[in-house]
C-alpha cells in the first residue's frame, strides 16, 4: 500500500530538480512533477521503483495506491464511520498532542480546491448526514464546505492507518519500532469504528555506517538498486531474514559479510539433518529449494584478487579461481561466476578510488630486491608454502624486531 496521497513535506535531498520541488510543497506526491522525469508525477515515479523492487524479488502482491483508492470511493465507508465516531476518534489522538496543537487537530485533512494542498486546519463544522466537514480557508479566510469522501479529503496518519486496516480488512501488518506508539493509538481507532486491529510483528530500525536513524529524506541508507550491483538479491534476503529485532546497520560495508554467510549457510545445507535444514535461512530464502552451494573461493578471496589484480573484468578473476579450483569454470558454477562480476564492480567502486601505494624506505627497498631475487633464482613448480617460508625468512633477516612491519610494508607498498 503506498502513500501515495500524502503531501510533500520537504524536499528530499537526493532528486534531481530539487527547486522545482519547492512550488509544490504539501500537495500530494501524485500531484507534484517527477523530479527524475520518468513519470507523471513524483507518487507514480515512487511506485514504479516500489513495484520494481517487488518484482525483482517475486513477491506475490497487489498493489494499493491511496489516492487511487481514495479517489474511486473505496474509502468512503469507513471515512463515513470516523466522521460518525469523530469524538472518540479526536479523544484518543488528543491527549498524545501539546496544548497548542489539540487545539486545531482534526483527523480530516481537506483536499485545497484552488491549490490542491493538503490543508492540516482546524473544522468549523462537520455534518454525519451529508458526510461533509466545513474549515475556514487558512489564506482567503473563506468558509469552505467539503466532502469527506471522494478523494476530497485524506486522512491524519494514525487515524489512516485505522481506516486503512477497517476497509480493507487488515489481519496481519508489520511495523517498525518507531511506530509502537503509532500501532497502539490506530488499534484503538479501529476498535472506536467496530473494527479488529491486525496481528503485528515490530521490528528493528535501519542504521547508517554511523549508527544513525535511516531518513527517507536525507538520503543517508543504501538503496535496494546499489546492494544488488555489487552482490546476489540473496544475500540481500539473508540480510532482511537475521535478527528482524534487532537493530541493524545498512551500507556498503555489509554487502561482502552478507554474501559470505549467506554462501557458508548454502555450502552446510546438503550436511544438514532436515530438521536442521528448517532452521537454515537459504531454506526459507529459496522456498525450500537451495541450490548446490559447493564453492571453491569466497567473496571476500574474489575482492582480495581482484584488488591484488587490478581486474578491470572478471575474466581476470577466473584465472586466479583456477588457481584454486582447476577443475571450475563458470558454465557450471554461474554463482561463482557471478560473484566475480559483483567483485570486480565493489572492487572498482569501493576500494579502487581510495587505493594508495607508498613508496618504501631504505631498509623495505633492500628486502624487496632480495625477495625478487630469490623468487626468481627458485625454479620449477613453486606451491605456496615454499614461497611463504622465503617470504617469511627474508622478513626475519631484514626486520627481526618486528615482522609484523615487513608485511605492512609488502601490502602498502606493492598491494597498496
Amino acid at each position: 500500500f503506498s502513500d501515495d496521497m500524502d503531501g510533500l513535506r520537504k524536499v528530499p535531498d537526493n532528486v534531481p530538480n530539487a527547486d522545482m520541488l519547492t512550488a509544490h510543497l504539501e500537495k500530494p506526491l501524485t500531484r507534484v512533477p517527477d523530479p527524475f522525469e520518468t513519470h507523471d508525477s513524483f507518487g507514480a515515479h515512487n511506485n514504479a521503483r516500489l513495484q520494481t523492487f517487488l518484482d525483482r524479488f517475486e513477491f506475490d502482491y497487489e498493489f494499493a495506491s491511496a489516492t487511487d483508492y481514495y479517489a474511486s470511493g473505496r474509502m468512503d465507508e469507513t471515512l463515513l464511520k470516523i466522521l460518525a465516531n469523530y469524538e472518540a476518534v479526536t479523544g484518543i489522538i488528543l491527549p498524545t498532542l501539546g496544548e497548542e496543537r489539540r487545539k486545531t487537530y482534526s483527523p480530516f485533512l481537506p483536499i485545497c480546491p484552488t491549490s490542491g494542498k493538503v490543508l492540516m486546519v482546524p473544522l468549523t463544522a462537520r455534518d454525519e448526514t451529508a458526510g461533509t466537514i466545513s474549515y475556514s480557508h487558512p489564506e482567503s479566510g473563506e468558509d469552505i464546505t467539503t466532502p469527506v469522501t471522494g478523494g476530497a479529503c485524506k486522512l491524519q496518519w494514525k487515524a489512516d492507518w485505522a481506516m486503512r486496516w477497517v476497509a480493507l480488512g487488515v489481519d496481519y501488518e508489520m511495523a517498525g519500532k518507531d511506530l509502537i506508539e503509532s500501532v497502539t493509538l490506530s488499534s484503538k481507532i479501529c476498535r472506536a469504528i467496530g473494527g479488529t486491529p491486525p496481528e503485528g510483528f515490530n521490528y528493528e530500525l535501519f542504521l547508517d555506517e554511523n549508527g544513525e536513524k535511516i531518513s527517507k529524506s536525507r538520503g543517508n541508507g543504501l538503496t535496494i538498486e546499489q546492494w544488488l550491483t555489487y552482490a546476489a538479491p540473496e544475500s540481500l534476503s539473508l540480510y532482511m531474514f537475521q535478527s528482524p529485532r534487532k537493530a541493524k546497520q545498512l551500507h556498503f560495508d555489509v554487502i561482502p559479510k552478507n554474501v559470505d554467510d549467506y554462501l557458508t549457510f548454502l555450502n552446510k545445507y546438503s550436511t544438514q539433518t532436515p530438521e536442521e535444514q528448517l532452521t537454515n535461512p537459504v531454506w526459507h530464502i529459496h522456498g525450500g529449494k537451495p541450490p548446490s552451494g559447493d564453492l571453491p573461493v569466497s567473496f571476500a578471496l574474489l575482492l582480495n584478487l581482484v584488488s591484488v589484480s587490478n581486474a578491470d573484468d572478471k575474466n581476470v578473476l577466473w584465472g586466479f579461481i583456477k588457481n584454486y579450483a582447476p577443475e571450475a569454470s563458470p558454465e557450471d558454477l554461474p554463482i561463482l561466476d557471478a560473484m566475480a562480476e559483483y567483485a570486480v564492480a565493489y572492487y572498482h567502486d569501493f576500494v579502487k578510488p581510495t587505493k594508495s601505494y607508498r613508496a618504501p624506505d631504505e631498509t623495505e627497498k633492500q628486502a624487496m630486491i632480495f625477495l625478487r631475487d630469490k623468487l626468481n633464482d627458485l625454479s620449477g613448480d613453486l606451491d605456496a608454502e615454499t614461497i611463504q617460508t622465503e617470504v617469511y625468512a627474508i622478513g626475519k633477516t631484514y626486520f627481526e624486531d618486528n615482522l609484523r612491519d615487513w608485511f605492512k610494508a609488502l601490502y602498502e607498498v606493492l598491494l597498496g
